[in-house]
């Protein structure tokens, strides 16, 4: 058995194309992040990935409307998305594929 700290890892991915992760690749992205009220990213889409966020505890907002406690959300390739912590909130987001250099800032 191995043991790590997800405060090690790169904004919470433990799985990808990082440094450190505990996984590197390239098919997939797997983190958990920690967001306190008021943090936000701004609009921006990926061409190849499909990234599904998970609603673990906590409020967020993307595109308008509110999400909570085990809503998941799938962005599709293309979709224009952008997300705001209306609470702490603490999220799991796998990305398919794992695709580097693609977030596209809108």
């Amino acid at each position: 058995m191995k043991v790590y700290k997800l405060s090690d890892m790169v904004k919470g991915w433990f799985i990808g194309n990082f440094e450190p992760s505990l996984f590197k690749t390239n098919d997939v992205e797997v983190g958990v992040k920690s967001y306190k009220s008021g943090d936000h990213e701004g609009a921006h889409h990926h061409k190849i990935a499909t990234e599904y966020t998970v609603i673990l505890n906590g409020m967020v907002e993307m595109n308008g409307r509110q999400f909570s406690d085990g809503d998941i959300i799938m962005i599709e390739p293309g979709t224009t998305a952008d997300f705001r912590a209306v609470t702490d909130v603490v999220t799991v987001v796998v990305k398919i594929p794992g695709a580097n250099n693609d977030k596209y800032v809108n």
